[in-house]
Formats: C-alpha cells, structure tokens, sequence
C-alpha cells in the first residue's frame, strides 16, 4: 500500500495538512490550558482572600475567633457552592457550602517570626475534591501553626465557575481556529498551484523541444530549477552530437560503399560480364539498401527534422520535372494541386526521398493521369497522389509495404520504394497508407507530414 502520493503537489498538500491540523490542535490545547489558568487565577484570588480572612481570625490557642471569622459575599450565598472550613485540635468550624474534608497532606511547614507568638506556612496551595452533594471544587488550603498544633484553612468554590467561562470561551476560540484552518489550506493549494507552475511550463518546454519547436529548453528558470534546465539542455546537445556524429559515421560509411558500388555496376554494364543481368540487379539492390539505411540515418535525431521548414510545392515540382525527363517514353498527364504556402517540418533530402518514390511508383503503373493534391488536416499535411492504373486490393496493398516485396516483376524496380517511404514518413512524425483512388480506381497513396511551424 502506498502511503505517499506520487505527485509533489499531493505530497506537500499532505505535508501542510498534516502539520496545519497539528499546528491549530497545539494551537487549541495551549491556548485552551492558558485561558484555563486565567479563569483558575481570578477564582484563586477570591478563596485566597477567605483564607487571608480565616487565618486572621485563628487564635495562638487554635480557636477560632467567630467575631473575626467573616464569609465573603459570594460565601454567604446558599446553594452557591462557596464554602470554608477550619480544621485544628480545637475543633472543626464551616461555613456556606459543606465541605468533604480533605485527605491531602499538608505541604512542609516553614516557620515565620510574628509578634503572637504564631508561626504559619508560606502561602495557601491548591486542591480539588467535591462537596456533600458531590459537586466538583476547587479548593485552596493554608497550613497555620499554633501553639495548640498546626490548623488547616480551607476555603472552596464551584468548579463550574472556571468551566462555564471556559467553554464561554472555547467556542469562539475553535470557531476562529477553523476559520483559520480554511484560509491556511486556501493559501496552502494556492501556494502549491503557482509554487508549481514552473514545472509545468518545464514540462511543456521539453514537450516543445521534443516536438522540434524549441531547440533548448529557456534558461530563464526560477533558481531551484535553472540547474535542472542546464543538465537537461547538456544532454539536449550532448545528444544531438552522439547523433550527428553516428550520422556522419553512416554517411561516411556509405559513400565508401557508393563508390565500389558504381564501378561494379560500370563493370558488369560490359559486355559477357553479366549475360542476364541478375548480377546488376543484385548490385542495385545493395545500392538501394545503401540510401535506405542513409535515410534512416538523416532521421534519426529526435526533434531534428521536425525544426525544418520545407516548402511543399517547390519540392513536388522539382520532382515532377525530373520524373517527366526520366520518363519520358511514357506520356502522363500531372496535375498538381499544392498551396505555395503549405510547408512541412522535414528535411528536404527526406521529403524527397519520400515523394520521390510515391511519384515514381505512380509513374510506373500510371496509363495516362497523375493528381497530386495537398491540403490541411490538423496539425498536419495530407499529401496524396493518385494514379489511374490497375491498382491494388486490400491483401496487395498490405504486402506493397514490405521491403524488398515486388507486385510487379516486369519493371526493373526493387521493392523498396514504398517501404522506405513509410518509414521516412514514420520517423519523421508521420504516416503513409495506401487505398484505392476514388476518381480512378487506380492507387492513392497518402503521405501525412507533420506541418511546419511559423
């Protein structure tokens, strides 16, 4: 079972929940203990005063002296709960409120010099207990030292004298607690929700750079996250020179092999070197492997390609323009529907290499009419180029994308075209997908690219 949360915001909400309900709690026992005390205090200074009275009243012979013995007023009340009561080896005297003697010791006693002769304790202590009719009281006792023995003052009050205030008081007090309990969680998720906002903008930020809108991530952090920001736009370049450098190694690599390749094919071109031509066109399917995996490689760095600004329509013309020389001895009509303003985020070797293939492919299965149409989708371009050939079905169309997989053995095509469109395609943050065309019957091949930001 897992206790904390897994976001920082529900582990520091949590945080300051828990600590604010101690905090308030604390907050209600302390002050409850001190309005306590001062209730207690006010209610100790009455009985202290009849004590003060009573002992006043004690003989040097451990009487009583009932002319002096007065009860405040608040002791003169029946029924209030106020009382007082002289124990000594002279005898026992009370008055208001019956008192249950007390079983407590009497604190030590330290000796005072008066002029008669009496020596008494230093000052009255506190006691709890409870009259005759069990009422709860709370006394306050004064040991005074006689010539006879020691004579015990007590005077009590009501407890609920001290309570009823009290709770008086506790209401307001934990009212105002929660209400400020309600503001503290307010300003507590409040705090949170914009303690936190940088790192949601963090986030969208390496979103961005993921998506090749931003290279690196802004510097312009609060300080708890700028050393975060560095590290991670570190490894941004630390990344994307890993990659380039994997790039050039397969670039590089490749061209090696272009060269050997070409001379070969120059060779075998010769006459009795390559009587059926099998060894030719194992040759050009190496080449093709070679600029497959180049293109691979061209792609490969995330983000890269996407910070591109390709426009859509030079491109298609270029191409259209070196098909129709290239084919030549087939006379097809293009039409080419393309916003000048359309432009994809891919580099323009990959863009290229996509549509060159689709085109080529058309070219080949194509009886008179080629349309190539661009149009918005979204956050994206849908390029389609539709040809008026035979076209394929559903199980063809599924095999037509697997590299090295030929339809159509009476071309001097390898297979790979259509492969390698799709996976440029998927690398660069797109798709193709092949159907029939609705206008022709013929094949449609539809190329979506990730659009280029502004």
């Amino acid at each position: 079972m897992r206790v904390w949360p897994r976001s920082l915001f529900g582990r520091l909400l949590g945080i300051a929940t828990v600590t604010t309900i101690a905090a308030l709690a604390f907050a209600a026992v302390t002050i409850g203990h001190v309005l306590e005390r001062f209730v207690i205090r006010g209610l100790d200074q009455q009985l202290d005063a009849q004590v003060t009275v009573l002992a006043r009243a004690v003989r040097p012979d451990g009487r009583l002296d009932g002319a002096r013995a007065i009860s405040l007023p608040a002791f003169e009340e029946a029924g209030s709960g106020w009382g007082w009561r002289v124990d000594g080896p002279a005898g026992h005297w009370a008055g208001g409120a019956v008192i249950v003697p007390t079983a407590a010791p009497l604190p030590p006693w330290r000796p005072h010099g008066r002029d008669d002769g009496r020596r008494d304790d230093p000052g009255p202590h506190p006691g709890e207990g409870r009259d005759a009719t069990g009422e709860r009281l709370h006394f306050r006792q004064m040991a005074v030292s006689t010539r006879a023995g020691a004579v015990l003052l007590t005077a009590a009050g009501p407890r609920r004298v001290a309570v009823a205030p009290l709770r008086e008081a506790m209401v307001p007090l934990l009212l105002s607690l929660a209400l400020l309990g309600g503001a503290l969680a307010l300003a507590t998720g409040l705090q949170l929700r914009f303690g936190l906002r940088p790192l949601r903008r963090l986030r969208r930020e390496l979103g961005d750079v993921r998506a090749g809108r931003l290279r690196h991530i802004p510097t312009d952090q609060p300080a708890e996250i700028a050393p975060l920001a560095a590290e991670l736009n570190a490894l941004i370049d630390q990344n994307e020179e890993g990659l380039a450098h994997a790039r050039r190694h397969v670039s590089n690599l490749a061209h090696g092999l272009k060269t050997p390749l070409a001379a070969l094919g120059v060779r075998l071109a010769e006459a009795g070197h390559d009587p059926d031509g099998s060894l030719r066109a194992m040759v050009s399917q190496i080449d093709r492997r070679v600029r497959h995996h180049l293109g691979r490689a061209r792609a490969a760095a995330p983000g890269g390609n996407r910070r591109a600004h390709t426009s859509l329509r030079p491109a298609v013309m270029d191409l259209v323009t070196a098909l129709e020389r290239i084919h030549a001895e087939r006379p097809v009509a293009v039409a080419v529907e393309v916003a000048p303003a359309l432009a994809v985020a891919v580099d323009p070797q990959d863009l290229d290499e996509m549509v060159g293939n689709l085109l080529d492919n058309a070219w080949r299965h194509a009886r008179s009419a080629i349309r190539i149409e661009a149009r918005m989708e979204a956050a994206a371009v849908a390029l389609t180029i539709d040809d008026d050939g035979p076209g394929l079905g559903e199980v063809a169309i599924d095999q037509a994308l697997v590299p090295g997989r030929r339809l159509d053995e009476r071309g001097d095509g390898h297979g790979f075209g259509l492969s390698i469109a799709q996976e440029l395609a998927e690398l660069n943050g797109g798709k193709l997908a092949l159907s029939r065309a609705p206008a022709t019957s013929g094949l449609r091949a539809a190329l979506t690219l990730p659009v280029a930001s502004i």
